[in-house]
This record gives structure tokens, sequence and C-alpha cells, in this order.
């Protein structure tokens, strides 16, 4: 595999590479370039943080979870080129020291490099924007404080303008969608990488050999999203961040758990589709599409075929997908926002969760005329709670009506106990995000970030 990208301003065209190998590996043992750091190794400590440039933009990324074919056409910039080539630091830099961001300096070149992309792209939430950045010495104060200051300097020119070089055509970077379908129906066993946030740390944690590797980032027409009155339909490639900001205004309980379920970085790579394709039966986004009643568009070749999402997950580790089939998109109907999204995790921030809740339910004349309930972290599988909508449907929509159906969550799910929760905790939480949703609707204050002591 050949790939070509810009690196701090040069070009590198790399040839016969291993295409599990990292770009924090490049960097540190093949280029000497040790400003980006080696942490966590797994994309939660944004110490390896670089900023990555497309057509689409720029945007942070973990080094140490980006195989460097997903890097072709690209123009990368590290730590080393936060500078201008005559010394001159970014205003980021500059802020830093004024502010005293920095002690041991092992976790600044990522929280520079995440500073220097928000600063590029306008973005002041640094809360959010840092949210996947780590510091165990300085403190978090005036780093933001950093961030806030160089928000009012003007973005550098050697900064500004990041010219791309021309993407190398390579076999298994296919172009579009119609590629992917004729290589990946020729070669079904091959490992398909869309953001490479979990295939990642198969390599670095895992240490696993991922055999042939398709690389998905090259297919802009899986990239798009298209609404229309009728549905809002999300491209398999679309990243998470995207999709925050798409249903922001149409869901936003949906798009506050996007935010929280990852760091700006790792949902800068992770994509919708392969986040469902991974059936993860802890992974946030099929709960929440689920209750919105989402289908799942599959591709084998010219054969396409749709689902309800629901029926995709069959069992543990186990998907309705052919050997050749992949996910070209996922549609959600447009309907009023009825959603609301509960995530139990011992972090409030970029955790996995024990308990993902997701609620849509439908009222006339005040009883239930629709209801749709999913969980994650209850079963193998993110599954809907069928008993608990039957206690509802019906009903009439009362305090007691949703305790009745809140004890049926154990009829819908034996859960397991394990390191984040017991298998009690589990149900409790289930039945208590259910009474949680009815003080939502009925207006009483529930969320924890409005608790006044």
């Amino acid at each position: 595999m050949t790939i070509t990208f810009h690196l701090n301003g040069e070009e590198v065209v790399l040839k016969d590479l291993d295409p599990s190998a990292t770009l924090l590996d490049f960097l540190r043992e093949d280029r000497a370039m040790t400003g980006t750091k080696e942490g966590c190794n797994e994309g939660d400590c944004g110490a390896c943080t670089v900023m990555v440039t497309d057509k689409a933009g720029s945007k942070p990324l973990n080094a140490c979870i980006l195989f460097l074919p997903q890097l072709n056409g690209k123009s990368i910039r590290t730590v080393e080129g936060a500078a201008d080539t005559d010394g001159t630091l970014h205003p980021v830099q500059e802020a830093m020291i004024t502010h005293h961001g920095s002690q041991c300096g092992f976790c600044t070149p990522g929280f520079v490099m995440s500073m220097v992309t928000a600063h590029k792209n306008g973005a002041t939430d640094h809360d959010v924007q840092l949210a996947g950045n780590l510091c165990r010495c300085t403190g978090y104060a005036p780093i933001v404080r950093a961030a806030e200051a160089a928000a009012e300097q003007p973005v550098p020119q050697w900064i500004r303008h990041e010219p791309l070089p021309q993407a190398t055509e390579t076999e298994m970077l296919p172009r579009s969608g119609d590629a992917l379908a004729t290589l990946y129906a020729a070669k079904p066993e091959a490992r398909l990488v869309a953001g490479a946030t979990d295939l990642g740390l198969w390599v670095t944690k895992g240490l696993r050999d991922l055999g042939e590797m398709i690389f998905l980032d090259g297919c802009e027409d899986l990239k798009q999203i298209e609404i229309s009155d009728r549905e809002i339909r999300f491209g398999a490639m679309v990243d998470m961040n995207r999709v925050r900001e798409t249903l922001a205004p149409l869901h936003p309980s949906y798009a506050e758990m996007i935010r929280r379920f990852a760091s700006q970085q790792v949902r800068a790579a992770a994509t919708i589709g392969g986040n469902i394709a991974n059936g993860s039966p802890i992974g946030d986004n099929p709960p929440a599409l689920i209750a919105l009643g989402a289908r799942l568009h599959l591709r084998q070749g010219d054969r396409r075929r749709d689902i309800a999402l629901e029926d995709f997950f069959i069992d543990y580790g186990k998907q309705d997908r052919q050997p050749g089939e992949f996910v070209e998109a996922v549609s959600i109907p447009r309907q009023p926002d009825r959603l609301r999204v509960y995530k139990l995790s011992k972090r409030f921030d970029q955790d996995i969760s024990a308990v993902l809740g997701a609620f849509t339910i439908t009222l006339a004349d005040g009883s239930v005329t629709e209801a749709r309930v999913a969980f994650g972290g209850l079963a193998g599988t993110p599954k809907r709670a069928t008993h608990v909508e039957q206690a509802l449907l019906g009903q009439p929509w009362s305090e007691a009506t949703v305790a009745a159906a809140a004890a049926e969550i154990s009829q819908d799910f034996t859960p397991m106990t394990d390191m984040r929760a017991s298998a009690e905790y589990r149900l409790e939480t289930a039945r208590n995000m259910l009474m949680r949703y009815f003080s939502d609707l009925t207006g009483a204050s529930q969320s924890v970030l409005e608790v006044q002591l």
C-alpha cells in the first residue's frame, strides 16, 4: 500500500507500509518527532493529539489509534509544526507560557494541538474542546485561561492555509460506495476500517493482526447527510461530531449524550456506521436510534436492503450482516421531539455506559398511544423493553402507570454483573430512568447539573 500526505508542510510518500501502523509510532519511531506523546495508547488521554486537515476542514485526532492509510491525501500538523518555521510561536503557545498552563509538560503538546485546532475553527466552548485532554499536575484552570486568551488572536498564516496533497490511488482505499461494494464483495474476509476508534485498540492493546484492511475514509458519498420532510439520512461515514451538530436542534437530548460519550478527538474520527456495525452491547447510539424508529440500509455488491435497526442485533457479537455486506446509511423518521436519552457512567464525560436508556412515548388525550423504550448495557445487544412498552400502551400517563411499567424491566432483561455495575444496580437504575422520563415530561427538575446545594 502506498499513501501520500503532508506532515508540517512537507510531502511524505510511504510505500509498502503496514496498514495497521499508527501515526504515533511513525512520528516517534520513524521520524524521531517525540513531541507527540504516548500516554494511554487508546485514545483516552489526548497526549498524542494532532491536527488533521482534509477537504472538510481541520479536526483534532488521536495519533495513537490513527492508522497511517487513514491519512492519504490529508495534511497533518504536530506540535513541532504549531510554530512558524522562523520560530514564531502560535498564539496558543504564547498563551500557555503567559498563563502558566504547563508543569511537567507531558500532556502539554496534546493540549496545544487541541487548542490550535479549536483556535483555527473559531471554537470557544473550551470545556468541550478540551474534554479529551487529561492533565495530572497543572490543573485545568490556567489551561482554559490560556485558551480564552488565545481566542482573541487571529489565526496565523502558516496554520490558516493547509494545502492538501493528491491522494494516492490504492486498491484498499476505495473512493466511493460503488468501489467499496465491488472490492468488499471480492474480499469479504477483509476488515473494514471507518474511524478506527475501536479497531485501533485491537492493535495497540490487543496486539492483534487485523489481516487485510479496507479503509473507508475516501468514500465521500458515504459522508453525506440528507434531511427531508420525511427523514434524516446519515451516510455510514458521517462522523459523530457532524451527527451531533445535525441532531442538536432536532433531538437535543440525543445530541447532549453524543457530547458526553466521547471526546472531541474521538467524535471527530468515530462514525455512526462504525458505531452500529461493531455490534457493541454498550454502544450508546443504537438505543437512541431504536427509540426513534431508525432503519439501517445495508449493501452487498449491487444488492441493497433496509431493516429496522433493532433487528440488526441478533445476539452478542452476532449481527444480521452477510459476508461482503456493509452498512451504507442509517435513517431516522422525522418526528416531534419526545426523545430523552439518559447515560449512566462512572465518569460524566468520555466513559463507557453502565446503562443507557432511550425513551420516546407518544400521548393522546392523556393516554399512551405509542411507546419505544430501548436500553444498552442490560443485555448482549441493544434491545427494546417490550414488556415495559406493553405495560404503558393504552394506559393513562401517570406516575402509577409509569411505576407499574418500570417493574416490568426485569421481564425484559437479565443483566450481568461486571466491573461497571452489578445486575441489581443496572435494573434499579433502568427503572429510575423511566421514572426520570416521566418527571422530565411533566416539567420537574431532574438533571444532576441543575441541582442546587
